[in-house]
């Protein structure tokens, strides 16, 4: 057995991701069946923004996809370069950690300051791990 910390980091992020992905589908489902909508009407996304009030789920789940993806890219390259420090390890979490904190309060409260607070952090996490796997793979 082999023992990879940016493993962990990585698999809750993933979990994280599936966890809104639940929620989206709770919340928008609820609402279908409050206001009686046929799923055949909400073919396009612009259906769905003009039918559904309740968007913050599926806002955070699209919002999985975006910052997230240069996390994933950035342990995909640690890991097949072998590369692996103290430094991206609490980057790591720090960039998950944040994520959690951002999705918690899109879908709950959703005040736009304390969850860009939250991104940006998280995006600055990204950053630093970019900027660590840049020092290895150049210096």
């Amino acid at each position: 057995m082999f023992f990879k910390p940016l493993l962990y980091p990585l698999l809750i992020q993933v979990g994280l991701t599936f966890l809104v992905w639940v929620r989206m589908y709770q919340v928008r489902l609820a609402e279908m069946k409050e206001k009686k909508i046929d799923p055949e009407s909400l073919a396009t996304r612009s259906d769905s923004r003009r039918l559904l009030a309740r968007t913050a789920a599926a806002d955070n789940f699209s919002n999985q996809f975006e910052i997230p993806v240069l996390f994933y890219t950035a342990i995909m390259l640690a890991l097949t370069l072998m590369l692996q420090d103290v430094v991206l390890v609490a980057l790591a979490w720090m960039f998950v950690m944040l994520r959690i904190v951002h999705a918690a309060i899109h879908i709950t409260y959703n005040n736009v300051m304390h969850r860009f607070t939250a991104y940006v952090m998280g995006a600055i996490a990204v950053l630093g791990m970019w900027v660590r796997l840049a020092w290895y793979i150049i210096g």
